[in-house]
């Protein structure tokens, strides 16, 4: 099914959506019928180039020890000035496929200037090359490193949050269970945008828009072929098998009404509240899967404002406080500043 007969079927779409929606359906690649080699090529070639916003303080690329070898981070300080900021540890989405630290820099950006944090973004290792769980565990070892170093750059190691968006939001949920579990670092919260819990492909949003909403249910369905080519029955990579979902930190769930992984994302929220989470969930109606990290959308921005002040009030009051806050004293400045490549 062609994806402009279902937009312009779709009730109450607004004209920005539905034209970026025909716009990501035309030049998106069939990755069904690529390699995860030759996807990742075309994505890259069709980026647009880095434009250094928001402004931060700072940026650093790192390489910190992971489970499979050097590990690649960066580091974004905004310019905000307090002792000690809430540090999050953000996993990109993309399938587990593709997507790397620059396709995600302008959100990162966003994100640390919107909700006042050092963020942490993680360039953990790929699918098909390195299987489930390596981006688990990559994820988990940033966060780690994360906690050990937090005073460095200014961020303040008992006000932790993980955080991804599609993938990247499962690692997120992944790594909350595995820090409750290994007696990690303790989190602040838990940010999950519209993020891929499951490989339930016959839930009512795969049924209602699995076609036609850029996401589509053959490509995720592909993604998670990549990713876990020996089954799924692990919390590891899919945070309901867990025994329980109890003592988990605080979290932020957001998912998109036209995204095939959305009903599995409202259920994971109602699953944490009834394990006594607290959950602050919001449902985008008329969204699609992606969508915050496309600025170009007046929605967009409205959205990340939202969003932002969700982080900031799943935080508890000492770690939400206006020392948390511009007004406080600016931490002391890191050493060399290295820009993202283009």
């Amino acid at each position: 099914m062609e994806s402009g007969a279902v937009c312009d079927a779709e009730p109450g779409l607004l004209p920005e959506v539905a034209s970026m929606l025909t716009a990501l359906d035309s030049g998106f690649p069939d990755v069904t019928t690529l390699t995860a080699r030759e996807l990742r090529a075309i994505i890259r070639s069709r980026r647009a180039p880095l434009q250094w916003l928001p402004a931060m303080r700072d940026v650093r690329n790192l390489t910190v020890d992971g489970p499979g070898g050097p590990l690649p981070i960066r580091i974004y300080r905004p310019r905000h000035d307090a002792s000690a900021l809430q540090v999050i540890v953000f996993a990109h989405g993309g399938g587990f496929v593709f997507c790397d630290l620059d396709s995600h820099d302008e959100f990162c950006r966003a994100m640390a200037e919107g909700v006042g944090a050092v963020v942490v973004s993680v360039d953990y290792r790929l699918a098909p090359e390195h299987p489930a769980p390596a981006a688990h565990e990559d994820m988990y070892a940033a966060l780690v490193w994360a906690a050990a170093h937090a005073t460095e750059y200014g961020g303040d190691p008992a006000a932790l949050v993980v955080a991804g968006d599609s993938a990247g939001g499962n690692l997120a949920a992944t790594v909350a269970l595995a820090a409750r579990d290994q007696g990690g670092p303790p989190l602040a919260a838990q940010l999950l945008l519209y993020p891929v819990i499951d490989d339930d492909f016959d839930t009512e949003s795969y049924r209602r828009y699995g076609t036609g909403y850029y996401n589509t249910a053959a490509a995720m369905r592909w993604y998670w072929q990549q990713y876990a080519p020996h089954g799924t029955a692990d919390a590891r990579l899919v945070p309901t098998r867990a025994d329980t979902l109890a003592g988990l930190p605080p979290a932020v769930v957001i998912t998109a009404e036209l995204d095939p992984p959305c009903s599995s994302g409202d259920t994971y929220a109602r699953l944490l509240a009834e394990a006594g989470v607290a959950v602050r969930h919001r449902r985008y109606d008329g969204l699609f899967h992606g969508f915050l990290t496309i600025p170009a959308l007046a929605v967009t921005r409205t959205a990340r404002a939202e969003i932002w002040e969700m982080v900031r009030a799943a935080l508890p009051p000492d770690q939400n406080s206006p020392a948390h806050a511009p007004g406080g004293s600016a931490p002391a400045a890191l050493p060399e500043i290295i820009r993202p490549s283009e």
